[in-house]
C-alpha cells in the first residue's frame, strides 16, 4: 500500500490509496481522497476541473490522469470513513481456495454440491444493506444466529464493463482491489441451502479502509485474517481454484458486468467452523483483515444490545427529490425554519427595529440590496431576509406543496426563530400576497407593511391559468423558455431602451431560479382564489407601483387603497414590474419617505 503520493515523469501527482469519506465540511455529502497511512491524513481529491469526486465510481470512469488534489489535507481522525464503494450487490465466490473447499465440506455447514473440489465457480450475492466501513461494528443479530463467522476475502473492483469477456482480456476490465469481510451466519447458509440468507445480514460485508488501482499492486496478493491478534488465515491468489480472470469470464457469461461492480473472490481456510473445536465470533472480537497493499480492514463485533446501524441508514434514505439544494453544496449555511432548510441572513445592527423582506415570484432576497443600500438601512435597522422556499439558495422537496398560505408560515417561522415582533414587512410582486396574509393572520407581527406591485386578490382566472402553464413550461423546458415573456412583459418600454444594467438584473435573477422552485411557486400563485381579508389589516401601508405594471396596475393598488384604512399609493411613472430594479431613486424616495414617518 502506497503511504504517500508518488509522481508519473516527474510531475503529475498519482493516488492510489482511495478513500470514501464525510466530514463536517460536507454536510454529508461522500467525497473521495487519497489515504496517507503513515501520516493518518487525507488528501481530498477532485476532477481536473476542480470538482469534488463524490465516490469511487467517478475515480473510475474519470481515469487517474483526470484526477488532482483538492485543497488542504485533512486528519483521518476528522472524517467519517465510508465502504470504498457501495450501493450495488456484491456478487462473491464460495470454496475457491483448495483447502477452505476440503474444510467446508466437512463441515455440516456446505449446502452446495459437497465435493473437495468443485467443477464450476459457486456464484452468490450479499446484499448491498450488508456493506459497511473499517472500524464500524458488526451487528451480532441474536435470535437470528449463533454461528456468526468471518471470511477474510480480496474484493475485486470492476473498472471496464463488458459482455461474454475472455478470460485471456479480463484483466483489463479490472480497475483494482479493496479488502472484504464475508461474514456469515453459518447455520442460515446451511439450513437455506443457497448461501444468500447467510450472506447478508445488516452489517456481515464490512469493506475498506481503501480500494487501490491494480496497476499499484503486485500479481500476487496475499490476504490474511487475524482475530483478537492471533493468526486464522494466510494464503495468496497463487492458491485460488478459479483464477480472477476465469471468474470475470464466468460472470460475464451471460450478464454485463458494469463498471464498480464488486467481486469477493472468496476465502482461504482458517474460518470459525475449521477451528476445532468450532469457534464462533462473540460480542467483543475484533476481526482484522489485511491484504498486500490494501492494508487492514478492522471489526469489531457489538454486543447484543447494540444498534443495528443500518436500520437508521436505511431509514434515512429517501429517492424523493429536493431540488435546488445543489447551491449550497448539499445545505451548507442554511437555517431550518418549519422543519424545512431555507436560506436566511440578518444584516445591519440587530438592536433596531427589524425589517422583514418578501422577495417576488422568481426573486430573491438579493433583490432587495439596492434598496438596502440607498437607504442605508444596515445602520438603521435590523434586516432580515429569506428567500422563500425553492428560490434563491433555499431547497424545496419534491413532497413539499406550496402556497401563499405556506409561505406566510415561512416567514412567520422565521420571526419566531429570530425573536421579531412588531416588524416593517417589505414585499415585492407574490412576496405581497405573502405579507397580506401574514399581515392578517399574524397582525402582531407587522407594524408596518410596503407593498411593491401587489398582484390583485383573488389572482384572476386568466392568471391563474396562465401561472400553471408556465409551471408546466419551466418543468418542460427550464427557465430559458420564459425569461423574455417574463422580461417583455414585466419591465416598462423606458426600462427596455435606457436600463440595460436594470433589464439584465431581471434576466439574471429568473436565469438564477431552479426551475422546481420557480414552478411551484407560478402554482402557489395559481392557488390564490380567494379575495384577502385586506380591510382587517390595522398596519401601516405604502403601496407602490409602476405606471406600466401589468401585474399590479395604479388601479389594482387604487383598489387596494380604498379597502385598507389609511394605506398610501404612490405610482411611479414609466416603470414596469421590477420596480427597484427599474427606477431605484423613486423607490427609495416613497420607502424612505414612509419608514421616517
Amino acid at each position: 500500500m502506497s503511504t504517500t503520493t508518488g509522481h508519473v515523469n516527474g510531475s503529475q501527482p498519482r493516488f492510489t490509496n482511495y478513500v470514501a469519506y464525510t466530514d463536517s465540511n460536507t454536510s454529508g455529502q461522500s467525497r473521495i481522497g487519497h489515504l496517507d497511512v503513515e501520516k493518518s491524513t487525507i488528501q481530498p481529491l477532485s476532477f481536473s476541473s476542480g470538482a469534488p469526486l463524490a465516490n469511487l465510481y467517478q475515480v473510475i470512469e474519470i481515469g487517474e490522469t483526470n484526477i488532482e488534489p483538492a485543497g488542504e489535507v485533512i486528519q483521518l481522525s476528522s472524517v467519517q470513513l465510508l465502504p470504498p464503494i457501495s450501493g450495488r450487490d456484491i456478487l462473491a465466490v464460495g470454496k475457491n481456495y483448495f483447502e477452505h473447499a476440503i474444510e467446508f465440506n466437512t463441515s455440516g455447514y456446505d449446502s452446495s454440491d459437497k465435493v473437495d473440489q468443485p467443477t464450476h465457480p459457486v456464484i452468490f450475492t450479499k446484499r448491498s444493506t450488508s456493506i459497511i466501513a473499517h472500524g464500524e461494528p458488526i451487528f451480532p443479530h441474536p435470535g437470528f444466529t449463533d454461528t456468526v463467522d468471518y471470511e477474510g476475502e480480496i474484493g475485486v473492483i470492476i473498472g471496464k464493463g463488458g459482455f461474454k469477456i475472455k478470460e485471456a482480456n479480463a484483466m483489463n476490465h479490472v480497475w483494482g482491489y479493496t479488502i472484504i469481510n464475508d461474514m456469515t451466519a453459518r447455520e442460515r447458509q446451511r439450513d437455506h441451502k443457497q448461501f444468500y440468507i447467510g450472506k447478508s445480514p445488516d452489517t456481515f460485508c464490512p469493506m475498506g479502509p481503501i480500494a487501490v488501482p491494480a496497476c499499484d499492486l503486485p500479481k500476487t496478493l496475499r490476504v490474511q485474517t487475524h482475530v483478537n491478534g492471533s493468526l486464522r488465515q494466510n494464503s495468496t491468489t497463487d492458491d485460488l481454484i478459479f483464477s480472477i480472470p476465469f471468474l470475470v469470464q464466468t460472470l460475464s457469461a451471460g450478464q454485463t458486468l458494469q463498471p464498480g461492480d464488486v467481486l469477493a473472490t472468496g476465502t482461504p481456510a482458517g474460518v470459525g467452523f475449521g477451528q476445532k473445536p468450532p469457534v464462533w465470533l462473540k460480542p467483543g472480537d475484533v476481526v482484522e483483515v489485511s491484504v498486500t497493499g490494501l492494508g487492514v480492514l478492522r471489526n469489531t463485533i457489538s454486543e447484543p444490545t447494540a444498534t443495528n446501524q443500518t436500520i437508521a441508514r436505511v431509514e434515512k434514505a429517501s429517492h424523493i427529490p429536493i431540488s435546488n439544494l445543489d447551491k449550497t453544496c448539499g445545505g451548507v449555511g442554511l437555517t431550518e425554519v418549519n422543519s424545512k432548510k431555507l436560506y436566511y441572513r440578518q444584516a445591519g445592527d440587530a438592536s433596531k427595529p427589524p425589517i422583514i423582506f418578501i422577495h417576488g415570484l422568481g426573486g430573491s432576497s438579493e433583490f432587495y440590496t439596492p434598496l438596502i443600500a440607498s437607504l442605508g438601512l444596515e445602520k438603521t435597522s435590523s434586516l432580515h431576509l429569506l428567500d422563500l422556499e425553492g428560490h434563491g439558495l433555499s431547497p424545496t422537496s419534491a413532497k413539499s406543496t406550496i402556497t401563499i398560505e405556506s409561505y406566510a408560515e415561512d416567514v412567520h417561522g422565521l420571526s419566531q426563530y429570530a425573536k421579531i415582533s412588531r416588524a416593517t414587512v417589505v414585499a415585492h410582486s407574490m412576496g405581497c400576497l405573502i405579507a397580506l396574509t401574514l399581515a392578517t393572520k399574524y397582525p402582531e407581527l407587522v407594524s408596518k407593511l410596503v407593498l411593491l406591485g401587489p398582484p390583485p386578490s383573488p389572482v384572476p382566472e386568466v392568471v391563474r391559468d396562465g401561472s400553471v402553464a408556465r409551471a408546466d413550461t419551466v418543468r418542460k423546458s427550464g427557465m430559458v423558455a420564459v425569461v423574455d415573456a417574463v422580461v417583455t412583459a414585466g419591465t416598462s418600454a423606458k426600462s427596455k431602451s435606457d436600463n440595460p444594467v436594470g433589464i439584465s438584473a431581471v434576466r439574471m435573477s429568473l436565469l438564477g431560479q431552479d426551475p422546481e422552485g420557480y414552478a411551484k411557486g407560478c402554482t402557489a400563485l395559481a392557488g390564490s382564489s380567494e379575495a384577502l381579508p385586506v380591510s382587517q389589516i390595522k398596519a401601516q401601508i405604502l403601496i407602490v407601483t409602476g405606471e406600466e405594471d401589468k401585474v399590479s396596475p395604479p388601479e389594482v393598488c387604487e383598489k387596494y387603497g380604498q379597502e385598507i384604512k389609511g394605506a398610501k399609493v404612490q405610482v411611479l411613472p414609466q416603470v414596469g414590474h421590477w420596480h427597484i430594479y427599474e427606477n431605484l431613486t423613486g423607490v427609495s424616495n416613497a420607502v424612505g419617505t414612509f419608514l421616517s414617518m
